[in-house]
């Protein structure tokens, strides 16, 4: 199944920062750009970093099999091999991580490996992989 590419435009304090983030760190190519934003390629899918000072978000959290998940977050969904080496290189990169690269829902539909860390503005991201790929909208 091919899926159109999604687009999110979310707030940084510092669009170097942003840079060296989401292009050196995660990899994704930079698109277009102006003074107050710039275009990722994340995994295929448009984020804009937007300059925004005064968007500093309080910072919820939910509880999900037994871990606190940030909320708001964003992120992609992976496939396994590619989720474990960029868990690999943010490891290396002693990324600081809410909740560890692990294994969720063991042994139900939803299976899937998970990790959550922060930009450097704060913006909550997860990557997840699914054991198996077809049930990620299964219902257990």
């Amino acid at each position: 199944m091919t899926l159109p590419p999604f687009h999110l435009a979310f707030p940084v304090d510092d669009l170097a920062a942003a840079r060296r983030f989401y292009g050196q760190l995660l990899g994704c190519s930079e698109g277009r750009s102006a003074d107050h934003w710039v275009d990722f390629d994340l995994f295929g899918h448009q984020i804009v970093a937007h300059l925004a000072l005064d968007a500093v978000r309080a910072r919820a959290s939910n509880p999900v099999d037994g871990e606190e998940v940030p909320v708001p977050h964003f992120g992609v969904v992976l496939p396994m091999a590619q989720w474990r080496q960029l868990a690999e290189r943010l490891r290396a990169a002693e990324t600081h991580f809410v909740i560890e690269p692990t294994i969720r829902f063991e042994g139900q539909a939803g299976e899937q490996a998970t990790m959550f860390f922060l930009d450097p503005a704060g913006n909550a991201l997860e990557f997840k992989a699914m054991a198996d790929p077809a049930k990620l909208f299964a219902k257990n």
